[in-house]
């Protein structure tokens, strides 16, 4: 499977709105509900409750939130920027900029661990980071994922 597969162009946010993490999450959960058929405020909550465990703001401007739900039939990606950043408790203390959310079927195993490590591989490339840091449009921030696509 490859990322492409599991991104929908319209769940790609090119400008949050939102200043904190609590909204960070609730905008990309949003922007899922745009593809997919779920709930936001139950969703959110798996979230939050996945980020009182700890930060998956992973350092580098990264977070990659992350959590398993009983409304999506697979596997789920939206990503998100922020251009001014946002504190998102991330483990390096500076602020964050590129969001990705994965939300997975209760009761999937390892897939959404494969996608986690596809995108925090991706996303150590400080060139790629810059390119979708510039990207202008959902298109474009989708091609940029899309072009170093491989299967995971």
């Amino acid at each position: 499977m490859k990322l492409s597969e599991i991104i929908d162009k319209e769940a790609i946010v090119t400008d949050l709105a939102a200043r904190h993490k609590k909204e960070v999450l609730e905008e990309l959960c949003q922007a899922m509900a745009r593809v997919e058929d779920i709930k936001v405020q139950p969703l959110l909550e798996v979230l939050l409750e996945r980020e009182r465990l700890g930060s998956t703001g992973i350092g580098d401007g990264i977070a990659i939130p992350h959590g398993k739900s009983s409304q999506v039939k697979q596997l789920q990606v939206a990503c998100g920027r922020s251009k001014q950043g946002v504190d998102f408790e991330s483990m390096d203390g500076r602020l964050t900029h590129l969001f990705f959310l994965l939300v997975a079927p209760e009761n999937s195993t390892g897939i959404h661990l494969k996608a986690l490590a596809k995108i925090s591989r991706l996303l150590k490339d400080e060139n790629f980071r810059q390119e979708l840091m510039s990207a202008e449009t959902q298109t474009e921030i989708f091609d940029l994922i899309a072009a170093r696509d491989t299967d995971f």
